[in-house]
């Protein structure tokens, strides 16, 4: 990307934060931002905790007000993906507003589900995961809605879709807006490498129509979508574009338009509706991309329907429903907007986490990322460091961190340390402890026998939570910090019978591995947890305490006291607050 584009998408960007943080804590006026925001949650139990969260928000005039925040939990039941809370959502907002909804511009951001790729954000939600940058300080929330500001006021009654995990910037020129207000489908696309595009959604763009990605902005109407398809599905459908002379975005001659954000109409919306009417109680995942996009534009075919390589969990009536969607949505156009100065940033995993908040010198620059934000007696050495990141958390001026690591909303004691590329989250480190180098540790407050209680996970950055053995017996393939759960057991004195998997018994993993003391303090776990760790890395011994209970990951967040959890990070605020003043 030429200089000069890149100083526009930082420019519009800083602009876009700049018009939100004017709206932060004040009543907006009709029009001027969006009338419903809405969140998704997984559960009845996590609707509750996002629900904590946002009036909180709004408690602290960090957020727009005089608009109507919800959120909206999944039936119980079936895993339904984000296409289904989708239309839930929707049936949702149909029996609160009822015909007043067609006038209404509704945001819906998806933020349902555990997050076992980034378990800092299990507890208390991904769409409320900190970024270093604001006063009072922005969590995924407060981003989404800075990025998409300029939106409502050009936008026809209708619902954006977007999800919590991921940041587009772009920039148009100075007369141009995007505009919302076609009949259909509108999606936002962004000039990808083509291997993007197979992990992606892909648009097939009209030939006549076709680009000259001359301009930052242009408005397409799009064939077919096509959802993860292969390089050489891209090349036989047309979806391959060449780049011009004039393009901003990529080096690459060859580059597709891939998927991010998109806005329903409400007559599309209404269809939508009548569809779940039609399918009644869904018993399997719908994705709000892959099923329903794929069912849209003049060349769209049928075939989708009976693939289901990109499909987590195959249910026998997977192929039924989208073949419903197809009818249902065929002929339903799907406009695009073209975004030439664009990017796409996804902050979903620990690795992603990591790299963007520490490493990324280029999103450091668009966003104006800090590497101290809301914190306190953030040393000096390495204050002003591109390599680390502290966010809501109170040191000790003796602390050291070490580079590329992220410590959030924890307290750190006097000569305590965190090694190289780790994230501490929601900790209370004593004293000279130190964290070593590639771990994520994050305490959680517990209920358990009707007590408060403290557990601290601890992992290896680059452990895989989510791969599975079907038996306890097969737990030497499951690897915590590259050691096998049998050699970890061994190491704290326990015998491989005596580890117990919460949940499905035939699903076992790190995710649901009772491996963690269950403790009477914060500052006793995080110190129990560390010494388990450190006893499996330096190959010596540690003896747990005679019965001591321990939890999974999976089990704490089942049994989480999130208003304990909130007031620690309500303590570590008011802390902040005071010691700046005092300063």
């Amino acid at each position: 990307m030429s200089q000069e584009f890149n100083t526009k998408l930082q420019l519009a960007t800083r602009e876009k934060l700049r018009e939100f943080n004017s709206l932060r804590g004040r009543e907006v006026q009709p029009g001027e931002f969006w009338d419903v925001v809405v969140v998704t949650a997984v559960d009845e139990k996590q609707r509750e905790a996002y629900e904590l969260q946002i009036s909180e928000k709004v408690d602290r005039k960090e957020l727009p007000l005089g608009i109507h925040y919800k959120v909206f939990s999944d039936p119980p039941g079936s895993k339904i993906g984000n296409g289904g809370s989708t239309l839930y959502a929707l049936q949702q907002l149909n029996d609160l507003y009822g015909k007043a909804l067609c006038t209404l511009r509704v945001i819906l951001i998806h933020a349902g589900g555990w997050s076992q790729r980034l378990p800092s954000a299990s507890a208390i939600g991904k769409i409320f995961t900190a970024m270093p940058l604001g006063d009072p300080l922005y969590q995924m929330l407060e981003l989404k809605l800075a990025m998409y500001v300029d939106f409502p006021p050009h936008m026809k009654p209708g619902v954006l879709v977007t999800c919590a995990d991921d940041i587009e910037l772009y920039s148009t020129a100075e007369d141009e807006s995007v505009r919302f207000d076609k009949p259909g489908f509108t999606a936002l696309a962004h000039p990808s490498p083509l291997s993007v595009g197979t992990t992606h959604g892909v648009f097939v763009l009209n030939s006549q129509e076709k680009s000259t990605n001359s301009s930052e902005m242009e408005n397409a109407s799009c064939l077919r979508f096509l959802h993860k398809p292969s390089i050489q599905k891209m090349r036989e459908s047309g979806a391959v574009c060449q780049r011009q002379s004039g393009c901003f975005s990529l080096s690459d001659t060859e580059f597709v338009y891939t998927d991010s954000t998109y806005y329903v109409d409400f007559d599309t919306a209404k269809s939508l509706l009548n569809l779940l009417k039609e399918l009644g109680p869904l018993e399997c995942e719908i994705d709000a991309y892959g099923d329903f996009l794929q069912a849209l534009g003049p060349e769209a075919s049928i075939d989708y329907t009976n693939n289901t390589v990109n499909v987590t969990k195959k249910e026998s009536s997977l192929v039924e429903i989208r073949q419903k969607i197809f009818h249902l949505l065929k002929g339903t156009p799907l406009n695009v907007i073209l975004l030439n100065n664009s990017k796409f940033y996804h902050v979903g995993t620990t690795s992603e986490y990591l790299f963007h908040l520490t490493e990324d010198v280029v999103l450091r620059k668009e966003l104006g990322l800090l590497s101290s934000a809301f914190s306190v007696h953030v040393s000096e050495n390495y204050k002003g460091s591109s390599g680390v990141c502290v966010m809501y958390s109170v040191l000790d001026p003796s602390c050291s961190v070490g580079a590329r690591s992220v410590v959030e909303f924890s307290r750190l004691g006097e000569g305590a340390s965190v090694g190289r590329g780790s994230i501490v989250s929601g900790c209370q480190v004593g004293a000279g402890l130190s964290v070593p180098d590639g771990v994520f540790i994050h305490s959680l407050c517990v209920n358990y026998k009707q007590q408060i209680r403290f557990v601290t996970v601890i992992f290896g950055i680059n452990d895989d939570l989510k791969r599975s053995v079907k038996a306890p017996a097969y737990m030497e393939e499951l690897k915590l910090f590259g050691f096998s759960l049998t050699e970890c057991l061994s190491r704290w004195g326990l015998k491989k019978e005596a580890l117990r998997f919460s949940g499905d018994a035939s699903s076992c993993s790190l995710w649901n591995a009772c491996l963690f003391p269950v403790c009477s303090d914060q500052q006793s776990s995080f110190l129990m947890s560390v010494e388990m760790l450190q006893a499996v890395l330096s190959g010596s011994m540690f003896n747990l305490p005679k019965d001591t209970k321990l939890m999974s990951m999976q089990e704490s967040l089942h049994c989480k006291n999130l208003e304990e959890m909130l007031k620690f990070r309500r303590g570590l605020y008011e802390d902040i607050i005071q010691k700046k003043s005092n300063n």
